[in-house]
């Protein structure tokens, strides 16, 4: 296989093992001298859209004929982001030692996920690393995308409650405790809507609910943190996540469509099945789906064909396990699998699309309805007043 640097070198055997890499003081002590004796950022995090950058970049170094090694010299050299400027001329520095750039990369898990290492390990060994490099980049983009759908689709909601939530106390804690004075002057008889919001206000108002709510919410939120921290606990809200009205069908979809995009990249770059399904699992950020696809493997390591293995978990739409089966059957695994991703990638934006038109009005409506309810009672007991005077 050859290398990337600017002098193409013989690697051994034992210079491709990760283990023997990062274990050898010399080639190591070597690297840090050139790069100025600096720790590597085993810990560095990047965002994503620096890597699609970068990732973007390094495909045109390669299509125009650079080394991989240079060429990744002058991307380090006009990074805005200087801690990613520094590991990639750490990459860059590992090259040129004759190292292979999948090696290079699994350096630092936290920046380069398994799928993109193994992608990449398969691009060098088909010959084909540009349109691997390519395909990670676009890859990269519909999964930011789809994140981005998503998100934008529950924080609307969140939106509308806090909204609605900052004004119902303002009005409770400013508005309503005046009004309160006034009845309590009047000494009539209030109806039961207003003898509730008084109520309200005068909880909302106290000592005790400044305290207590703060306390609640930090409760139920460590609380939160801690049962999703634990596998069982990750399971099951992964999974009750799937039955919410309108947004779990949403977030299927959506897993859908970055398993199928993932699986379908994955396939057509060389890599077994198996191996795909496996980098599909640290790809998906559903506990449910995760464990679909352990038992799926295990099923398929044992001689099940994969939409059977799938099926099993009743978890995949049947959709997917049709389509994934007459691709099995004809061969065409990795087109039927584009297909699905594509599919629900569309579905995903016009459920997106269709939430946030129905939302719309749904935030008038709400805040309307709030702001309207304490109005209507903080002036029946005026009407009453009036009435009686009236006579």
């Amino acid at each position: 296989m050859a290398s990337y640097g600017d002098h193409p070198a013989k690697i051994s055997t034992q210079e491709k093992s990760i283990t023997k890499t990062t274990k050898n003081p010399g080639k190591e002590g070597l690297l840090n001298n050139l790069l100025g004796g600096q720790p590597a950022p085993q810990n560095l995090k990047v965002p994503q859209k620096d890597l699609l950058v970068f990732f973007r970049q390094l495909a045109v170094i390669l299509q125009s004929g650079v080394s991989l090694a240079q060429g990744m010299t002058l991307i380090a050299e006009n990074m805005s982001n200087k801690k990613l400027a520094n590991c990639v001329m750490r990459i860059s520095a590992r090259l040129s030692a004759g190292e292979e750039l999948s090696l290079s990369l699994r350096q630092y898990p936290k920046v380069f996920a398994p799928i993109t290492v193994g992608l990449i390990e398969a691009g060098e060994t088909g010959g084909i690393l540009d349109q691997v490099l390519e395909r990670i980049a676009l890859l990269m983009e519909e999964q930011a995308k789809i994140r981005g759908q998503i998100i934008g689709a529950l924080v609307y909601p969140g939106l509308v409650f806090l909204l609605a939530s900052s004004v119902s106390l303002a009005l409770l804690i400013f508005v309503v405790p005046r009004f309160k004075n006034m009845f309590d002057g009047m000494g009539a008889d209030l109806p039961a809507l207003t003898s509730f919001m008084l109520n309200l206000s005068q909880l909302v108002t106290s000592i005790q609910f400044a305290i207590g709510a703060p306390v609640v919410l930090m409760a139920l939120f460590f609380g939160f943190r801690s049962i999703y921290s634990s596998k069982a606990g990750r399971l099951w809200i992964d999974t009750a996540v799937f039955k919410v009205p309108l947004f779990g069908d949403l977030i299927l979809r959506s897993e859908m469509a970055g398993m199928c995009d993932t699986l379908a990249t994955l396939v057509n770059s060389g890599i077994p099945v198996v191996d795909g399904l496996e980098r599909c699992i640290s790809a998906s950020s559903n506990e449910r789906i995760r464990t679909t696809i352990r038992r799926g493997i295990n099923l398929v390591i044992q001689g099940q064909e994969l939409n059977y293995s799938l099926a099993q978990s009743q978890v995949f739409p049947k959709l997917v396990i049709s389509m994934i089966k007459i691709g099995e059957e004809t061969g065409q695994l990795s087109f039927m699998l584009e297909k699905l991703a594509i599919f629900y990638k569309r579905e995903v934006e016009s459920t997106v699309s269709s939430l946030t038109k129905a939302m719309e009005p749904a935030v008038i409506f709400v805040v309307a309805g709030i702001v309207g309810t304490i109005v209507i009672s903080l002036y029946l007991p005026m009407f009453g007043l009036i009435k009686n005077f009236g006579k």
